[in-house]
C-alpha cells in the first residue's frame, strides 16, 4: 500500500443538515416549489453525481432548468458550509494525523468543484491531506476520478475507504480495494475490510 484515499460524506464527516438547509432555500427560491431534502433523503443522494441527483430531486424541471438549479445550489451550499460546517465523525482528526505520518493521504469524492476545499478548510484537516480530486474536475465517474488522481500522484497500490455500493463500484474499476466504513450512509457487498469506527483504520492497518 503506498497511500490511503478517502471519500468524504459519510465517511469523514456528516453534512446532511447543513447541505440539506442550503439546497432547500435555493430550489425554493429558484422554483417556488420546496423539496424536503431530509438528512434521510440525503443519505441516498451523496456519493452520487451531480446529474444523478438533480435528476431524481428536479425530475419536473428542463434539463437546463435542472442543470441551471444545480450550480446554483452548490454554489450556495458550498458558501453556507464555511459558516455552518459538518460534523466530523469521530476520531476522524486524531487519526488522519497519525496516518499522516506514514502514508500520503487523499480525497476523491463525487462532490462538486469547492467542496473538497470547504471541507479542508472548516475542518483543519488541509495539514493532513496531500492531494484531492472530485467529480466536479473531472467530469468522469468516481472510478475513473480515482484512476485520473492515481496516475497525477504516481500512486499503484492506494487502498480507498468509503462508505457505499457506489465506492465498492468505483473501486473496482479503479482496480483498488475498499475499507467499507460501516458507520455512513451506505451497505456494500464483499468490501475488502469493514471499521465500524473511523479510529479501528489505524489498527486495521496496522495489521496488513
Amino acid at each position: 500500500m503506498d497511500a490511503l484515499i478517502f471519500d468524504v460524506d459519510g465517511t469523514l464527516w456528516d453534512s446532511r443538515i447543513p447541505v440539506g438547509e442550503a439546497w432547500n432555500a435555493v430550489i425554493e427560491q429558484e422554483t417556488g416549489a420546496p423539496v424536503d431534502l431530509s438528512p434521510a433523503r440525503l443519505s441516498s443522494l451523496f456519493g452520487k453525481t451531480v446529474r444523478e441527483i438533480t435528476d431524481e430531486v428536479l425530475p419536473h424541471l428542463t434539463r437546463e432548468r435542472r442543470d441551471a438549479v444545480a450550480l446554483a445550489c452548490f454554489d450556495y451550499e458550498n458558501k453556507y458550509l464555511e459558516e455552518h460546517p459538518g460534523t466530523l465523525y469521530p476520531g476522524v482528526a486524531e487519526t488522519l494525523a497519525i496516518l499522516a505520518q506514514r502514508w500520503p493521504l487523499y480525497v476523491v469524492s463525487n462532490c462538486q468543484s469547492g467542496y473538497i476545499d470547504v471541507f479542508l478548510r472548516s475542518t483543519g484537516l488541509t495539514p493532513c491531506i496531500r492531494g484531492h480530486l472530485c467529480h466536479g474536475d473531472t467530469g468522469r465517474s468516481k472510478g475513473e476520478t480515482l484512476r485520473m488522481l492515481m496516475k497525477r500522484e504516481g500512486l499503484s497500490s492506494p487502498v480507498y475507504v468509503g462508505d457505499t455500493q457506489g465506492d465498492a463500484h468505483a473501486c473496482a474499476q479503479a482496480g483498488i480495494p475498499m475499507v467499507w466504513a460501516s458507520y455512513g450512509f451506505g451497505k456494500v457487498k464483499g468490501p475488502w475490510r469493514m471499521i465500524s469506527a473511523f479510529d479501528q483504520l489505524t489498527e486495521l492497518l496496522h495489521e496488513l
